[in-house]
């Protein structure tokens, strides 16, 4: 097979999306919620509308002119945009095909300045499981019977356009984030040698992870996970999340639960447990928040300095 290019479709390509439609939905009938049958039935109107919807994007893979994957990126509300009907024709598998579909959905988010990019996948579908776990996409705890066949499950992954693991030069704005706190600032100290060396630890250390959020090429969030393995709770792993900061500008804005959900489902995709944090006992707004999110302050903390 020749080296497939990839197309961005238009409503010309209606009968073209259908033809590829239906041949994906008689290939695997269990990868997707719809039916080859439902869908047969479609008018020219109905494909046309898929493809003029200013929402939504279509995109194929073509070699010879025949379309030999799909994949359509919708954008369900602002700043949200859901992966679908992702397919690739067996004769192109294992090519690079699908990872050259999700670039596309990823790039056209990002133009359209999305947050997060959602897909569902069937849980016995490793394949296309381990697609999107290239990409960075991590379980958000959803899960539901595909709809096509209520026998099999599928789960929801994913992928933020937002959050990302800190770099060398993101740690100036980091510092400055946390220190932007009247109970932090004179414990966070001025950036210098022993935040950039703090930095290198971190990033040395595969159970500890800086995280930041960036908006608009501005740094607007930060937070430190870290993986603990434990002998207690039956062997358990468990997230502990600190230094969580929202730029004040963003703050009351649902920033603060879009980080926390994120690290949620950052820890299940490590296979953590339980996810655990401490907050200043002055921090009652904070504590409010984190109750909001279902945490318990289920134990009494305890800090000792050792300087």
């Amino acid at each position: 097979m020749e080296h497939p290019a990839i197309e961005a479709l238009t409503t010309a390509d209606a009968e073209r999306l259908r033809e590829a439609r239906l041949r994906a939905l008689a290939d695997s009938p269990d990868s997707f919620g719809s039916s080859y049958e439902r869908e047969a039935a479609f008018s020219a109107d109905k494909w046309a509308e898929r493809l003029s919807n200013p929402d939504g994007r279509w995109f194929a893979a073509t070699a010879g002119g025949r379309i030999v994957g799909l994949v359509c990126g919708l954008e369900e509300h602002p700043g949200h945009v859901h992966l679908l009907s992702m397919w690739v024709d067996p004769a192109a598998r294992g090519t690079g095909v699908g990872t050259r579909l999700v670039e596309e959905v990823v790039a056209w988010a990002r133009a359209r300045e999305a947050v997060e990019i959602g897909l569902w996948a069937v849980d016995r579908n490793h394949a296309a499981r381990a697609l999107y776990a290239r990409f960075g996409f991590v379980p958000s705890g959803r899960v539901m019977a595909l709809p096509s066949n209520p026998a099999l499950m599928e789960s929801h992954y994913l992928l933020s356009l937002v959050f990302r693991t800190a770099r060398a030069d993101d740690l100036a704005a980091v510092v400055d984030l946390i220190a932007d706190d009247r109970i932090a600032a004179r414990r966070t100290g001025t950036y210098g040698d022993t935040h950039r060396t703090a930095f290198e630890a971190i990033s040395a250390d595969p159970n500890n992870e800086l995280i930041v959020a960036e908006l608009k090429g501005e740094i607007v969030g930060t937070m430190q996970l870290t993986y603990i393995p434990g002998i207690s709770r039956d062997g358990a792993t468990r997230l502990l999340v600190e230094a969580v900061r929202v730029a004040a500008h963003l703050r009351g804005q649902g920033w603060g639960r879009r980080m926390m959900e994120w690290a949620h489902a950052r820890g299940r995709a490590r296979g953590c447990a339980m996810v655990q944090l401490t907050s200043d006992k002055q921090r009652e707004d904070a504590h409010r928040f984190y109750r909001g999110l279902g945490y318990a302050q289920s134990h009494e903390g305890f800090k000792l300095p050792l300087g």
